[in-house]
């Protein structure tokens, strides 16, 4: 069974997290941001402005059940920008704190996922025995940047741009593991392949505090995937992305050492990590991303049982520069379908 990483939610359907994550014997590992900490989604509990000491009994109630089921912890340190702290000592001394909190819980996680470089130097110099994951957000694309790596991270998510393609994964599966690192996926971001406002977007998340108490723009919208998909002449792009379908999730079994999914603000977490766990899914496919696009196809969907059988096949080999060859226009007359 292919060992899954679920992210931690506040409220997930109205159940305690650590219950949704149990009851699936594939979720290994849980990653998790710190209350009132940036990271690469909106802090903790946003949605429901909780009270920070509420929140934190919270998260302290699901980490100890999780790990005394055995459930490996990872705590999320990958916030896009730390502004003018992010070579600091107040930095520093902050993520000391908040592990040594976590170690008081008896909760000390086994890995910090990062997409700082400092960070990454912080916690192997105070904290060695804990493992320093490189965040998906890094976007590591090739060996080189692995290399360079190497002294700061024991592990990294595979940029998601390439990880369709197998015998790309198999080439940083082989360094990794000669090398005595992971490899590890993320199998169910809806996020448009090579999507060039990542960045902008990413900091803009850093700073959702600032940002959502700003007077903003009318009318602007800081996603790009969302802007896109107003128009159903877009619609074919999110074939094109970076997501694996659960019936495919197999062929990466030997490569990469964890699969990730995204679940930290997933509707209904339970629902992706069963298809992902079973290796099927009978539905509408968007329901499984996040973010999820269902509102944009709608009154249409993405039939997952309707892919044709070279689905995978055709999208490994794919040269990801999508100028001529209109496979995916013609496999989505195929799914697309209306409610």
């Amino acid at each position: 069974m292919m060992p899954l990483a679920a992210g931690y939610q506040h409220f997930a359907d109205g159940a305690p997290f650590a219950e949704i994550a149990l009851r699936h014997p594939s979720v290994r590992e849980v990653y998790f941001p710190w209350v009132d900490e940036p990271s690469g989604r909106p802090k903790l509990g946003f949605e429901e402005e909780g009270d920070p000491d509420e929140l934190e009994a919270a998260l302290r109630r699901d980490l100890t059940r999780l790990r005394n089921a055995g459930v490996k912890l990872d705590l999320l340190l990958n916030a896009n920008c730390y502004g003018g702290e992010a070579m600091s000592v107040a930095l520093k001394s902050r993520i000391v704190d908040i592990v040594e909190k976590l170690d008081s819980w008896e909760c000390r996680p086994e890995i910090c996922t990062t997409s700082s470089p400092f960070v990454a130097h912080v916690l192997k110099g105070t904290f060695p025995e804990i493992e320093v994951r490189a965040s998906v957000n890094m976007r590591l694309t090739t060996l080189q940047a692995f290399r360079y790596l190497a002294q700061l991270f024991d592990s990294y998510y595979l940029g998601r741009d390439v990880q369709r393609n197998l015998d790309t994964v198999k080439l940083f599966s082989d360094w990794c593991h000669a090398n005595g690192k992971k490899i590890c996926i993320l199998a169910n971001s809806g996020c448009l392949r090579n999507c060039p406002w990542q960045t902008y977007h990413d900091n803009l998340i850093a700073h959702s505090d600032d940002a959502m108490k700003a007077k903003n723009v009318d009318g602007w919208c800081p996603h790009l995937c969302w802007t896109m998909y107003r128009d159903s002449a877009n619609f074919a792009e999110i074939l094109k992305s970076t997501w694996i379908r659960p019936e495919d999730l197999h062929r990466y079994e030997g490569l990469v050492d964890v699969v990730k999914l995204a679940t930290r603000q997933h509707a209904n977490p339970d629902m992706v990590i069963s298809a992902y766990e079973r290796g099927a899914f009978e539905g509408n496919l968007l329901d499984l991303f996040e973010p999820g696009f269902s509102p944009a196809f709608f009154p249409q969907f993405i039939d997952n049982a309707a892919f044709p059988p070279d689905w995978f096949d055709r999208a490994s080999s794919c040269p990801r520069e999508c100028t001529q060859c209109e496979y995916c226009e013609s496999v989505l007359a195929k799914v697309l379908k209306s409610f």
